[in-house]
This record gives C-alpha cells, sequence and structure tokens, in this order.
C-alpha cells in the first residue's frame, strides 16, 4: 500500500475523513499556517489545502513528512479523531476498483525500541502461560485458523479466525486452544 486514496465510488474512504480533520487540528494546535507546514513538510500549499479539504490521494510518504512536522504519529493523523488510546481497529484505508480489493490498519500501538512479529500455532488442548512483560509492552494478535481463548488477569477474551485483539502484557496471560482443531495466529509484540 503506497497511497491512502479515494475508492472511485461516492464517498471517500472515512479514513481521508479522519485526516482531513487530524491534519487541521494539530496544525492549528501548532500554530501552523497552511503555507509554514507546507513548508516545512515540504509539500504545496495547495496539496495541504487538498488534504485537508478530505479530497485529496495522498502517499504514505506526505503523511510521514506531515507527522514529523506535527510531532505526531501517522495513525494520530488517520484515526477516528474522538479515538483516544492506543488501538486502531479495521479503518479503511484503500479500496481498489472492487471492494473486496482492501487494505483495513487492523491496530496500532506506539513502540519505543522493538517490534516482534510471530506466527503461533497451537494445537488442540495445548496453552501457553506467559509471565508479565515490562511496563510499557503491548501484543496484537490476528487469528488465522481457529479459536484463541486469550486468558487475562481480570477476563479472558475468545476469538475467532479474522478477529484482532490489542492488549497490554504487562500481567499475567495464557493463550490456550480449547477446540478440536488446529490454531494459527499472528502476535505482534511491541515496546
Amino acid at each position: 500500500m503506497s497511497n491512502i486514496e479515494p475508492s472511485g465510488k461516492n464517498e471517500p474512504p472515512k479514513v481521508l475523513q479522519y485526516l482531513s480533520i487530524n491534519v487541521r487540528g494539530y496544525r492549528q494546535q501548532a500554530g501552523l499556517s497552511q503555507t509554514a507546514l507546507a513548508e516545512q513538510a515540504g509539500i504545496s500549499r495547495r496539496m495541504l489545502a487538498g488534504i485537508e479539504a478530505g479530497d485529496r490521494n495522498v502517499s504514505l510518504v506526505i503523511l510521514d513528512k506531515l507527522a514529523a512536522v506535527l510531532n505526531v504519529s501517522f495513525t494520530d493523523l488517520i484515526q477516528a479523531p474522538d479515538v483516544s488510546g492506543y488501538l486502531l481497529v479495521n479503518p479503511l484505508a484503500w479500496q481498489g476498483t472492487t471492494t473486496a480489493s482492501q487494505a483495513l490498519l487492523v491496530a496500532s500501538v506506539p513502540a519505543r525500541q522493538r517490534v516482534e512479529l510471530w506466527e503461533w500455532r497451537l494445537t488442540p488442548g495445548e496453552q501457553y502461560d506467559s509471565q508479565p512483560d515490562a511496563e510499557g509492552w503491548h501484543e496484537i494478535l490476528y487469528i488465522i485458523d481457529g479459536t484463541l481463548t486469550l486468558l487475562l488477569e481480570q477476563h479472558s477474551v475468545t476469538l475467532h479466525a479474522g478477529e484482532t485483539h490489542v492488549f497490554a502484557s504487562n500481567q499475567r496471560y495464557a493463550y490456550a486452544n480449547r477446540t478440536h482443531r488446529p490454531l494459527r495466529f499472528i502476535r505482534n509484540v511491541a515496546f
């Protein structure tokens, strides 16, 4: 995915609407005019005006430049303005000529030092018990096949194929396959 762009349908993806509101809001908080922000980001004022109007094809490179000048993250620019915290689930970032061709930003957490990507497999009845990670660690789980029971200190969460869950991993937790089918999932660890 190299661009966040309209799908060609009547209404642009919500992410373009969020981007428009967020860029304008962060620019105003920083006390910058459109001209000043555009100059500092190395883009044209016309491009920035189009972004703030919500009708502009935007490359991820341009978003990175804007985020750097505004001292925010990429995800701060594209998430729903009323969303707070580290969870960002399913904003449609791109859609092709058919609705089946699309890119979804499933989840995001800030990372200070390291990100790990794991593929996990648990056979039926298997369980992995983990010790708490240090403060500031998070996990993003995405279930590929099967059903995962995530056992957290205060509650448990059952996740099925295609579902995502984000949690702070500075607590005891366990992954359990309580079904009769194999389980496959992706685990992203971020600190």
